[in-house]
């Protein structure tokens, strides 16, 4: 089983890929949803409704999975972040000089704030993150690409787009391909992670989402902004681990306020940790208070 639900998410992959390099003249790209045949799905490419709900069902199974074994270890899985719009420099200090003294992986921020960061984490193994369309993904491709080129001058190092959350639920695929391809191409060679608001979407939905991030170029796929619909789960996070293989990084971020709750993602097949309650996860103290981020 775990080998057919392998061949179906490449399989949806690959057709999202085919279609939106195909001919025709639309506006939109649409892959066809159809129903199972009787006795069951086979892999084949076209979405099943069944074999999407088959894949979250599975779960997910780890070929490489990220040891955890101390709070080091934890600790260079995490971005540890600071997005909450009235943050100010102050607040973009504090945080930097948490994540050099802690070790953690990188610090993501607004775009305003990514030169402050980079230049309070030159020197350390902390890499500034910037988000891009952020918390919506309602904003144009070329304002994306744009905000992506000027992130990057500034010395981010990550770039971590929302989607086009309405594209894709309204089927419209090309523009939620495209949209990843051009962020993915902007940023070229650094990494793009994806973000789908997977609380806002349907089984259906998730699984075409990561798929379409695979076959643009992204790097990771992201479970929300936690400014959205939900945050992270266990089961999402298996499931786009199960759809992108281990060529692509998960990273589960939202509502991750302790060191178990971390531990699980990565159990899970999260290979990054998005958090503001860093501290909290790899100290064991108290997180301060309640955050969806």
């Amino acid at each position: 089983m775990p080998q057919k639900l392998d061949e179906l998410a490449a399989a949806i992959a690959d057709r999202a890929l085919a279609r939106l390099r195909g001919e025709g003249s639309g506006n939109s790209a649409s892959l066809p949803e159809t129903d199972c045949a009787p006795g069951g799905c086979e892999p084949c490419p076209q979405i099943h409704s069944c074999g999407a709900r088959a894949l979250f069902e599975e779960g997910a199974t780890r070929l490489t999975p990220t040891a955890i074994r101390t709070s080091k270890d934890l600790a260079q899985v995490i971005d540890h972040t600071m997005l909450k719009p009235d943050a100010t420099r102050e607040d973009i200090v504090k945080t930097c000089e948490e994540a050099r003294r802690h070790g953690f992986a990188t610090v993501c921020v607004n775009p305003s704030w990514v030169e402050v960061a980079a230049r309070l984490l030159h020197g350390s193994s902390t890499v500034p993150i910037a988000v891009v369309a952020f918390p919506s993904g309602a904003a144009t491709t070329s304002a994306k690409v744009f905000e992506t080129r000027e992130a990057i001058r500034k010395g981010a190092r990550e770039i971590d787009m929302v989607a086009n959350i309405g594209a894709l639920k309204g089927k419209d695929y090309r523009t939620v391909f495209e949209d990843i391809a051009a962020v993915a191409s902007a940023a070229h060679p650094l990494p793009v992670k994806v973000i789908l608001e997977m609380g806002a979407l349907s089984t259906e939905e998730k699984v075409i989402g990561c798929a379409l991030a695979k076959a643009a170029g992204a790097a990771y796929v992201k479970t929300s902004t936690g400014f959205g619909a939900g945050g992270a789960t266990a089961e999402d996070v298996a499931l786009m681990r199960r759809v992108v293989g281990n060529d692509m990084g998960v990273k589960a971020s939202g509502g991750i306020r302790t060191a178990a709750d971390a531990k699980k993602m990565v159990e899970a097949g999260a290979s990054r940790i998005g958090a503001s309650a860093s501290v909290a996860i790899v100290t064991g103290h108290a997180p301060g208070p309640p955050s969806r981020y």
